[in-house]
Protein backbone atom coordinates (compact mmCIF):
# COMPACT_ATOMS: atom_id res chain seq x y z
CA UNK A 1 0.00 0.00 0.00
CA UNK A 2 2.82 2.44 0.88
CA UNK A 3 4.59 1.65 -2.39
CA UNK A 4 1.43 2.42 -4.35
CA UNK A 5 1.01 5.75 -2.57
CA UNK A 6 4.64 6.59 -3.27
CA UNK A 7 4.24 5.69 -6.95
CA UNK A 8 1.20 7.94 -7.38
CA UNK A 9 2.96 10.81 -5.57
CA UNK A 10 5.90 10.56 -7.99
CA UNK A 11 3.53 10.32 -10.96
CA UNK A 12 1.56 13.39 -9.86
CA UNK A 13 4.76 15.42 -9.42
CA UNK A 14 6.11 14.66 -12.88
CA UNK A 15 2.75 15.16 -14.58
CA UNK A 16 2.61 18.59 -12.99
CA UNK A 17 6.13 19.49 -14.14
CA UNK A 18 5.66 18.23 -17.69
CA UNK A 19 2.28 19.91 -18.09
CA UNK A 20 3.42 23.20 -16.55
CA UNK A 21 4.70 24.60 -19.91
CA UNK A 22 1.18 24.29 -21.29
CA UNK A 23 -0.16 26.25 -18.30
CA UNK A 24 2.53 28.93 -18.59
CA UNK A 25 2.10 29.39 -22.34
CA UNK A 26 -1.68 29.04 -22.38
CA UNK A 27 -3.33 31.38 -24.89
CA UNK A 28 -0.10 32.17 -26.75
CA UNK A 29 -0.65 29.68 -29.56
CA UNK A 30 2.25 27.44 -28.54
CA UNK A 31 3.01 24.73 -31.07
CA UNK A 32 3.48 21.06 -30.20
CA UNK A 33 7.14 21.05 -31.30
CA UNK A 34 7.76 24.15 -29.18
CA UNK A 35 6.09 22.48 -26.19
CA UNK A 36 8.26 19.39 -26.63
CA UNK A 37 11.40 21.53 -26.64
CA UNK A 38 10.30 23.27 -23.45
CA UNK A 39 9.78 19.81 -21.88
CA UNK A 40 13.56 19.39 -21.90
CA UNK A 41 13.76 21.24 -18.58
CA UNK A 42 11.43 18.91 -16.60
CA UNK A 43 13.10 15.95 -18.36
CA UNK A 44 16.53 17.02 -17.10
CA UNK A 45 15.07 17.61 -13.64
CA UNK A 46 13.64 14.08 -13.71
CA UNK A 47 17.04 12.65 -14.70
CA UNK A 48 18.83 14.52 -11.90
CA UNK A 49 16.21 13.53 -9.35
CA UNK A 50 16.34 9.78 -10.01
CA UNK A 51 20.09 9.74 -10.63
CA UNK A 52 20.55 11.11 -7.12
CA UNK A 53 17.71 9.13 -5.57
CA UNK A 54 18.66 5.74 -6.99
CA UNK A 55 22.43 5.95 -7.42
CA UNK A 56 24.44 8.94 -6.21
CA UNK A 57 22.82 9.39 -2.79
CA UNK A 58 22.81 5.67 -1.85
CA UNK A 59 26.34 5.11 -3.21
CA UNK A 60 28.08 8.18 -1.79
CA UNK A 61 25.94 10.25 0.61
CA UNK A 62 24.26 7.45 2.57
CA UNK A 63 27.50 5.45 2.75
CA UNK A 64 29.26 8.45 4.33
CA UNK A 65 31.48 9.59 1.43
CA UNK A 66 29.91 13.05 1.29
CA UNK A 67 32.90 14.62 -0.45
CA UNK A 68 32.52 12.51 -3.58
CA UNK A 69 28.78 13.08 -3.54
CA UNK A 70 29.21 16.87 -3.50
CA UNK A 71 31.93 16.87 -6.16
CA UNK A 72 30.01 14.64 -8.59
CA UNK A 73 26.78 16.56 -8.04
CA UNK A 74 28.43 19.95 -8.43
CA UNK A 75 30.00 19.00 -11.76
CA UNK A 76 26.79 17.34 -12.95
CA UNK A 77 24.53 20.25 -12.00
CA UNK A 78 26.78 22.92 -13.57
CA UNK A 79 27.06 20.98 -16.83
CA UNK A 80 23.32 20.40 -16.98
CA UNK A 81 22.65 24.03 -16.01
CA UNK A 82 24.81 25.15 -18.95
CA UNK A 83 23.03 22.65 -21.22
CA UNK A 84 19.57 23.87 -20.20
CA UNK A 85 20.52 27.51 -20.76
CA UNK A 86 21.91 26.72 -24.22
CA UNK A 87 18.85 24.62 -25.01
CA UNK A 88 16.50 27.42 -23.95
CA UNK A 89 18.41 29.95 -26.08
CA UNK A 90 18.25 27.57 -29.04
CA UNK A 91 14.49 27.03 -28.48
CA UNK A 92 13.91 30.79 -28.47
CA UNK A 93 15.87 31.05 -31.72
CA UNK A 94 13.70 28.38 -33.36
CA UNK A 95 10.51 29.91 -31.95
CA UNK A 96 11.42 33.58 -31.45
CA UNK A 97 9.40 36.05 -29.41
CA UNK A 98 8.46 39.47 -30.76
CA UNK A 99 11.01 42.17 -29.85
CA UNK A 100 13.43 39.57 -28.44
CA UNK A 101 16.70 41.21 -27.39
CA UNK A 102 20.18 39.78 -27.46
CA UNK A 103 21.50 38.21 -24.23
CA UNK A 104 24.59 39.76 -22.67
CA UNK A 105 27.11 38.08 -20.34
CA UNK A 106 25.08 38.86 -17.23
CA UNK A 107 21.99 37.22 -18.75
CA UNK A 108 24.02 34.13 -19.65
CA UNK A 109 25.48 33.86 -16.14
CA UNK A 110 22.16 34.43 -14.40
CA UNK A 111 20.44 31.91 -16.68
CA UNK A 112 23.03 29.21 -15.99
CA UNK A 113 22.88 29.99 -12.25
CA UNK A 114 19.08 29.82 -12.26
CA UNK A 115 18.98 26.40 -13.93
CA UNK A 116 21.80 25.05 -11.75
CA UNK A 117 20.10 26.15 -8.52
CA UNK A 118 16.80 24.77 -9.72
CA UNK A 119 18.41 21.38 -10.36
CA UNK A 120 20.21 21.57 -7.00
CA UNK A 121 16.88 21.91 -5.20
CA UNK A 122 15.59 18.70 -6.77
CA UNK A 123 18.91 16.94 -6.15
CA UNK A 124 18.72 17.89 -2.48
CA UNK A 125 15.12 16.73 -2.25
CA UNK A 126 15.90 13.39 -3.85
CA UNK A 127 18.86 12.92 -1.50
CA UNK A 128 16.65 13.61 1.52
CA UNK A 129 14.15 11.02 0.26
CA UNK A 130 16.95 8.51 -0.31
CA UNK A 131 18.22 9.00 3.24
CA UNK A 132 14.69 8.65 4.64
CA UNK A 133 14.08 5.51 2.57
CA UNK A 134 17.36 4.01 3.81
CA UNK A 135 16.40 4.78 7.39
CA UNK A 136 12.97 3.18 7.00
CA UNK A 137 14.48 0.13 5.30
CA UNK A 138 17.08 -0.22 8.05
CA UNK A 139 14.35 -0.09 10.69
CA UNK A 140 12.29 -2.68 8.83
CA UNK A 141 15.32 -4.93 8.33
CA UNK A 142 16.21 -4.59 11.99
CA UNK A 143 12.68 -5.52 13.03
CA UNK A 144 12.68 -8.50 10.64
CA UNK A 145 16.04 -9.69 11.96
CA UNK A 146 14.84 -9.28 15.53
CA UNK A 147 11.70 -11.28 14.72
CA UNK A 148 13.75 -14.03 13.07
CA UNK A 149 16.18 -14.12 15.98
CA UNK A 150 13.37 -14.22 18.54
CA UNK A 151 11.62 -17.02 16.67
CA UNK A 152 14.84 -19.03 16.43
CA UNK A 153 15.52 -18.52 20.13
CA UNK A 154 11.96 -19.51 20.98
CA UNK A 155 12.30 -22.70 18.93
CA UNK A 156 15.57 -23.40 20.69
CA UNK A 157 13.91 -23.01 24.08
CA UNK A 158 11.15 -25.38 23.01
CA UNK A 159 13.68 -28.02 22.02
CA UNK A 160 15.29 -27.61 25.46
CA UNK A 161 11.96 -27.97 27.26
CA UNK A 162 11.18 -31.34 25.72
CA UNK A 163 14.19 -33.32 27.04
CA UNK A 164 14.07 -31.44 30.36
CA UNK A 165 10.41 -32.30 30.86
CA UNK A 166 10.89 -35.86 29.61
CA UNK A 167 13.81 -36.45 31.97
CA UNK A 168 11.77 -35.45 35.02
CA UNK A 169 8.77 -37.54 33.96
CA UNK A 170 10.82 -40.66 33.19
CA UNK A 171 12.42 -40.37 36.63
CA UNK A 172 8.94 -40.45 38.14
CA UNK A 173 7.88 -43.47 36.07
CA UNK A 174 11.12 -45.29 36.91
CA UNK A 175 10.52 -44.75 40.62
CA UNK A 176 6.96 -46.06 40.22
CA UNK A 177 8.03 -49.34 38.57
CA UNK A 178 9.56 -50.52 41.83
CA UNK A 179 6.31 -49.87 43.72
CA UNK A 180 3.41 -50.92 41.49
CA UNK A 181 3.78 -52.22 37.93
CA UNK A 182 0.09 -51.72 37.12
CA UNK A 183 0.26 -48.09 38.09
CA UNK A 184 3.50 -47.79 36.17
CA UNK A 185 1.71 -49.03 33.05
CA UNK A 186 -1.00 -46.43 33.57
CA UNK A 187 1.70 -43.84 33.97
CA UNK A 188 3.33 -44.83 30.70
CA UNK A 189 -0.04 -44.50 28.96
CA UNK A 190 -0.44 -41.02 30.43
CA UNK A 191 3.08 -40.21 29.29
CA UNK A 192 2.26 -41.24 25.72
CA UNK A 193 -0.59 -38.68 25.72
CA UNK A 194 1.78 -36.02 26.94
CA UNK A 195 4.35 -36.83 24.28
CA UNK A 196 1.69 -36.70 21.59
CA UNK A 197 0.83 -33.16 22.69
CA UNK A 198 4.50 -32.17 22.80
CA UNK A 199 5.33 -33.69 19.42
CA UNK A 200 2.46 -32.08 17.54
CA UNK A 201 0.92 -29.12 19.39
CA UNK A 202 4.28 -27.86 20.58
CA UNK A 203 5.35 -27.27 16.97
CA UNK A 204 2.70 -24.58 16.59
CA UNK A 205 3.41 -21.03 17.66
CA UNK A 206 0.09 -20.89 19.49
CA UNK A 207 -2.26 -23.64 20.72
CA UNK A 208 -5.79 -23.58 22.06
CA UNK A 209 -6.11 -23.12 25.78
CA UNK A 210 -8.34 -26.21 26.06
CA UNK A 211 -5.63 -28.49 24.63
CA UNK A 212 -3.03 -26.96 26.94
CA UNK A 213 -5.29 -27.48 29.95
CA UNK A 214 -5.79 -31.13 28.96
CA UNK A 215 -2.04 -31.49 28.70
CA UNK A 216 -1.55 -30.04 32.20
CA UNK A 217 -4.27 -32.31 33.61
CA UNK A 218 -2.52 -35.36 32.14
CA UNK A 219 0.75 -34.29 33.68
CA UNK A 220 -0.82 -33.65 37.10
CA UNK A 221 -2.60 -37.01 37.01
CA UNK A 222 0.70 -38.63 36.13
CA UNK A 223 2.39 -36.97 39.09
CA UNK A 224 -0.41 -37.90 41.50
CA UNK A 225 0.06 -41.61 40.76
CA UNK A 226 3.24 -41.79 42.81
CA UNK A 227 2.22 -39.38 45.59
CA UNK A 228 1.28 -40.43 49.09
CA UNK A 229 -1.86 -39.44 50.99
CA UNK A 230 0.09 -36.78 52.83
CA UNK A 231 0.26 -34.69 49.67
CA UNK A 232 -2.69 -32.47 48.76
CA UNK A 233 -2.98 -31.58 45.07
CA UNK A 234 -5.68 -29.33 43.60
CA UNK A 235 -6.08 -28.10 40.05
CA UNK A 236 -8.84 -25.58 39.37
CA UNK A 237 -9.42 -23.79 36.10
CA UNK A 238 -12.07 -21.33 34.99
CA UNK A 239 -12.04 -20.69 31.25
CA UNK A 240 -14.48 -18.35 29.59
CA UNK A 241 -13.17 -19.02 26.08
CA UNK A 242 -11.48 -22.42 25.63
CA UNK A 243 -10.56 -21.65 22.01
CA UNK A 244 -8.35 -18.71 22.93
CA UNK A 245 -4.76 -19.16 21.76
CA UNK A 246 -1.71 -19.21 24.04
CA UNK A 247 1.97 -20.07 23.68
CA UNK A 248 2.44 -23.80 24.43
CA UNK A 249 4.39 -25.34 27.32
CA UNK A 250 4.95 -22.14 29.28
CA UNK A 251 3.06 -23.22 32.42
CA UNK A 252 4.31 -26.79 32.58
CA UNK A 253 7.71 -25.79 33.96
CA UNK A 254 6.03 -23.91 36.80
CA UNK A 255 3.97 -26.97 37.70
CA UNK A 256 7.06 -29.18 37.48
CA UNK A 257 8.84 -26.86 39.85
CA UNK A 258 5.89 -26.93 42.27
CA UNK A 259 5.90 -30.72 42.44
CA UNK A 260 9.66 -30.89 42.70
CA UNK A 261 9.98 -28.48 45.63
CA UNK A 262 6.48 -28.76 47.13
CA UNK A 263 6.24 -32.48 47.76
CA UNK A 264 7.79 -34.27 50.71
CA UNK A 265 7.72 -38.07 51.14
CA UNK A 266 7.40 -37.79 54.92
CA UNK A 267 5.81 -34.42 55.77
CA UNK A 268 2.44 -32.93 54.95
CA UNK A 269 2.72 -30.96 51.72
CA UNK A 270 0.54 -29.46 49.07
CA UNK A 271 0.41 -28.12 45.51
CA UNK A 272 -2.43 -25.78 44.59
CA UNK A 273 -2.88 -24.68 40.97
CA UNK A 274 -5.49 -22.16 39.82
CA UNK A 275 -5.87 -20.98 36.22
CA UNK A 276 -8.43 -18.40 35.20
CA UNK A 277 -8.90 -16.97 31.74
CA UNK A 278 -11.03 -14.01 30.76
CA UNK A 279 -11.37 -12.39 27.36
CA UNK A 280 -8.15 -10.42 27.70
CA UNK A 281 -6.09 -12.00 30.48
CA UNK A 282 -4.78 -15.35 31.66
CA UNK A 283 -3.88 -15.74 35.33
CA UNK A 284 -1.98 -18.74 36.67
CA UNK A 285 -1.45 -18.89 40.42
CA UNK A 286 0.53 -21.77 41.93
CA UNK A 287 1.19 -22.24 45.63
CA UNK A 288 3.15 -25.09 47.12
CA UNK A 289 4.77 -26.02 50.37
CA UNK A 290 8.50 -25.50 50.29
CA UNK A 291 10.81 -28.41 51.05
CA UNK A 292 14.50 -27.88 50.46
CA UNK A 293 16.18 -30.50 48.31
CA UNK A 294 19.51 -32.10 48.97
CA UNK A 295 22.44 -31.40 46.65
CA UNK A 296 21.98 -34.89 45.14
CA UNK A 297 18.36 -34.12 44.20
CA UNK A 298 18.75 -30.85 42.32
CA UNK A 299 18.16 -32.11 38.79
CA UNK A 300 17.64 -29.28 36.34
CA UNK A 301 19.18 -26.60 38.57
CA UNK A 302 16.35 -24.12 37.82
CA UNK A 303 16.56 -24.57 34.04
CA UNK A 304 12.76 -24.76 33.78
CA UNK A 305 12.08 -21.43 35.50
CA UNK A 306 14.77 -19.67 33.46
CA UNK A 307 13.12 -20.99 30.32
CA UNK A 308 9.72 -19.75 31.48
CA UNK A 309 11.16 -16.27 31.99
CA UNK A 310 12.79 -16.23 28.56
CA UNK A 311 9.77 -17.63 26.75
CA UNK A 312 7.51 -15.06 28.39
CA UNK A 313 9.88 -12.31 27.24
CA UNK A 314 9.77 -13.61 23.67
CA UNK A 315 6.13 -14.66 23.38
CA UNK A 316 4.55 -11.85 25.45
CA UNK A 317 6.94 -8.87 25.52
CA UNK A 318 5.66 -6.17 27.91
CA UNK A 319 2.39 -8.10 28.20
CA UNK A 320 2.91 -10.12 31.37
CA UNK A 321 3.58 -9.76 35.08
CA UNK A 322 5.24 -12.53 37.06
CA UNK A 323 5.39 -12.38 40.84
CA UNK A 324 7.12 -15.22 42.64
CA UNK A 325 8.92 -15.95 45.87
CA UNK A 326 8.92 -17.53 49.32
CA UNK A 327 6.80 -16.49 52.26
CA UNK A 328 8.47 -14.78 55.19
CA UNK A 329 8.73 -18.03 57.16
CA UNK A 330 10.06 -19.92 54.12
CA UNK A 331 7.31 -22.58 54.19
CA UNK A 332 5.28 -21.39 51.19
CA UNK A 333 6.35 -20.71 47.62
CA UNK A 334 3.96 -18.86 45.33
CA UNK A 335 4.09 -18.03 41.64
CA UNK A 336 1.54 -15.73 40.05
CA UNK A 337 1.60 -14.94 36.32
CA UNK A 338 -0.77 -12.60 34.52
CA UNK A 339 -0.62 -12.54 30.71
CA UNK A 340 -2.44 -10.17 28.41
CA UNK A 341 -3.96 -12.22 25.60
Amino acid sequence: MNKQIGFFCHLALWLFLFLSPLTFWRGTGIKFAQYMMYCMQPLVVLIVFYLDYLYLAPKYFVSGTHRYYLIVNLILLILLGVFLHVWLVYTNMVFPFPNMRQHDAIDVFSGILYHTLNLAIFAGGSTALAVARRSVNDDQNKKELEAIRAKAELNSLRSQINPHFLLNTLNNVYALTTIDQKRAQDAIQQLSKLLRHMLYDNQEEMVTLSSEIQFLESYINLMKIRLTETVEVTFNHQISKPDVKIAPLILISLIENAFKHGVSPSEHSFVHIDITVSDKELTCRIENSNHSKSSQDRSGHGIGLNQVQRRLDLAYPNRYVWEKGLSDDGTLYSSNIKIEL
